[in-house]
């Protein structure tokens, strides 16, 4: 079964630039967290994303839609990248997102792909 495994995190960590410390610290980790999964034979995607100033958000409501700049919603996290894993159940998906680096506090969310259609 295919899960993504969803990286929120403060992306202010990162403000000071691809040049930072942290930031190779983090490429460096999660560079070995990608051999790692692709060892066991588990990687089926992912990407990191830009920042949320790049963002843009498309909202459909009764009244129609509208685009706005920015992620949805304001919030202390954003999410910054992905994973596509390809496991067994989600205990095996657990055991992948809790290895997943992060330079701070942060969360993986996991959730289970919709099956392709036959």
């Amino acid at each position: 079964m295919r899960y993504m495994l969803m990286i929120h995190e403060d992306e202010n960590t990162y403000a000071s630039g691809t040049e930072s410390g942290a930031w190779q610290a983090i490429i460096r980790a999660h560079s070995a967290f990608i051999d790692e999964l692709r060892t066991a034979g588990v990687m089926a995607g992912g990407l990191g994303l830009q920042p949320t100033t790049t963002a843009t958000t498309l909202r459909r409501t009764a009244s129609g839609v509208s685009t706005h700049d920015g992620p949805y919603a304001e919030t202390k996290e954003q999410l910054g990248g992905y994973y596509v894993i390809d496991v067994a159940d989600l205990d095996a998906a657990l055991h992948w997102a809790r290895k997943i680096p992060l330079h701070g506090d942060g969360s993986i969310e996991i959730r289970p792909a919709i099956s392709e259609a036959s």
